[in-house]
């Protein structure tokens, strides 16, 4: 680094991840003093994958810097091509904080529905249907339930209450709600498992589709996917599994989770059906074009992401698992 440098940091991280650890580093091999030799900011990415609208400039930017003369040039810099505009934090810690919380909310919350599920499961009470009334109301907020994987919810909790823990604090909310949403690809499998066996499928000797691996809908991110996660759980019950995702790079499944991908073009007749991700070309079929893959009389079908009318799935001559 050239004397007055700026180094401006984007990853997420815990509070004071920037000062603590990354400063001294830059000290260290740059031979310059932190706010004298150099400058650092902190402005936290905001991209959400497979999303064409909210992109890098039309997204508000949180900005920062390490003295109040870097923090408006660092702001100024951002301005400069965030349409959306920015949010100057008052310190770096801040701006940290402010990025860690977002993703931990979100994660909370959708924990919540996912237990609701699993309470309005054995009451025999389907939760998108509640949500849906429960919507109604001005202010109710519209989380679903799902299996939470990707490289940001599911993993930057564990940031704020690694250091939490190092303070001498242990977090109980945030991390109940994590072991909730790591929890519910386990939930999701045995509840297949346990309808396939109600309906005398032989699980053993049984073939299941899972359609769609990457974390999220109509984007190719496998990062940190839950349905790897899924797949294994099945495979412990000696299910035989074929995974189907035509947005997923099949070299790039292999590599991290030695799973081979079936064919898309035709789809493989099968003995029950487990929709996991919501792509397009998942949500363009119908409950009948889906039972036409299954061979056997009772087949399952477990739409997780709720994509079908549940009734004209059971219509369709399918046992309906949703979360």
């Amino acid at each position: 680094m050239k004397v007055g440098a700026i180094v401006i940091y984007e990853s997420t991280v815990y509070p004071g991840c920037t000062e603590e650890v990354c400063v001294p580093i830059l000290e260290k091999h740059s031979g310059l003093l932190y706010n004298e030799g150099f400058f650092c900011g902190y402005s936290p990415e905001r991209l959400n994958p497979g999303d064409k609208v909210n992109t890098l400039t039309t997204i508000k930017k949180i900005t920062s810097g390490s003295t109040r003369e870097v923090a408006e040039i660092i702001d100024q810099l951002y301005q400069s091509i965030i349409k959306a505009g920015t949010w100057k934090a008052s310190s770096l810690k801040v701006a940290e904080a402010a990025k860690v919380i977002e993703n931990s909310q979100r994660d909370l919350n959708i924990a919540f529905v996912n237990e609701l599920s699993i309470i309005f499961d054995r009451m025999n009470i389907d939760t998108i249907e509640v949500l849906e009334a429960a919507g109604s109301k001005w202010n109710f907020l519209p989380f679903r339930p799902g299996m939470v994987g990707g490289h940001c919810i599911g993993v930057d909790p564990y940031y704020l209450t690694h250091k939490a823990e190092q303070l001498g604090y242990h977090p109980q909310v945030i991390l109940s709600g994590r072991r909730i949403n790591d929890n519910m690809s386990r939930y999701v499998a045995r509840n297949v498992i346990r309808l396939m066996l109600k309906n005398g499928i032989d699980v053993a000797r049984s073939t299941v589709a899972v359609l769609g691996i990457t974390f999220k809908e109509n984007c190719p991110d496998i990062r940190n996917s839950k349905v790897a996660d899924l797949v294994k759980e099945l495979q412990l019950w000696g299910t035989n599994v074929i995974v189907i995702d035509p947005w997923a790079n099949p070299d790039e499944v292999m590599h991290e989770y030695g799973i081979h991908l079936g064919p898309i073009d035709p789809l493989p007749t099968v003995d029950s059906l487990i929709v996991a991700v919501g792509h397009d070309q998942f949500r363009s079929m119908t409950p009948h074009q889906l039972r036409t893959l299954c061979r056997c009389e009772k087949p399952v079908l477990a739409d997780v992401k709720a994509l079908y009318n549940r009734h004209d799935a059971a219509d369709a001559g399918f046992t309906v698992f949703r979360l």
